[in-house]
């Protein structure tokens, strides 16, 4: 994508696979998890959703106990922060709407690292997965933030002329706006709904897109804005906030885009996904923007 990182790049997988085991991985899940809110997957937790929402309870009464499914989608994220993104989509997407976060987060980032047929066919599958999970578990933010995210991705991959054209950039729209309404600390979503706003006004100019998609330059400076604020260490935060302003007015924005990139450089990784968004950062720095 750009010129190769001025770092020796370090296997995810092997840097963080002994970090989240045992309880490891509940310990660090405050810190892993602030940008999407995503509560640990405990028994209690999957007991509780089951109570609450039929569908999901139904689907849980016939895969064994509480304890067994959490462990399971414990055991999908573990894999996922370590960086075994295609084992967190194996475990995840065996477990049901609860694993589906797991398993389509792993897909969307995988899609980035991935070439040829294998990323769309996966994501695809992901889609599938999360329409399934935002049936099961409607009140669940994430259901719809982890379908917009996989919906999104597909989208970057058939060109965004066309995602607009067969109406997919307003489900993303939807799911997102859905998101922040269940839980308005979401910055991951904000993160997204600043690079809606921004990709549709880049392609489409400042007038169309308000007009059709009310999409506006305004808006997605205002959702970048307000992630950073939640999660001020994130790398991706500074990241797509600075592919938001390229995408606004590369000329005139090019200055505070790099010194997002910078700061997004600097940054210590959490996990493997943040090693890479670490990574991708620092090639930022050395060429033009994603």
């Amino acid at each position: 994508m750009r010129a190769a990182t001025t770092t020796s790049r370090v296997s995810p997988k092997n840097r963080f696979a002994k970090c989240f085991a045992g309880s490891g991985l509940e310990e660090r899940w405050a810190a892993l998890h602030k940008g999407d809110r995503e509560p640990f997957p405990s028994a209690a937790r999957v007991a509780a959703l089951a109570k609450k929402n039929p569908a999901f309870g139904e689907w849980a009464a016939g895969h064994g106990a509480a304890k067994d499914i959490a462990a399971g989608v414990q055991e999908a994220w573990r894999r996922f922060h370590a960086g075994d993104f295609m084992g967190a989509i194996a475990a995840g997407g065996k477990l049901g709407a609860l694993g589906a976060a797991a398993a389509n987060k792993g897909a969307g980032i995988y899609s980035l690292q991935a070439q040829g047929e294998e990323p769309t066919r996966l994501l695809q599958a992901a889609i599938a997965r999360g329409e399934a999970a935002v049936q099961s578990l409607p009140d669940e933010a994430n259901a719809h933030y982890m379908l917009a995210l996989t919906l999104g991705r597909y989208s970057q991959r058939i060109s965004i002329l066309q995602a607009l054209a067969n109406g997919m950039a307003t489900r993303v729209r939807t799911h997102l706006e859905a998101a922040l309404k269940l839980e308005p600390k979401h910055a991951d979503a904000h993160i997204a709904l600043g690079l809606y706003h921004a990709e549709i006004v880049a392609k489409m100019g400042s007038l169309l897109a308000g007009v059709t998609y009310q999409a506006s330059g305004d808006a997605s400076l205002t959702h970048f804005q307000r992630a950073l604020k939640l999660v001020p260490a994130s790398p991706i935060a500074k990241i797509e906030y600075a592919n938001g302003l390229l995408l606004l007015d590369a000329k005139r924005h090019r200055e505070q885009a790099d010194q997002l990139y910078t700061a997004a450089a600097a940054c210590e990784p959490a996990d493997a996904m943040e090693q890479l968004d670490v990574e991708r950062a620092q090639r930022c720095l050395h060429g033009p923007a994603p």
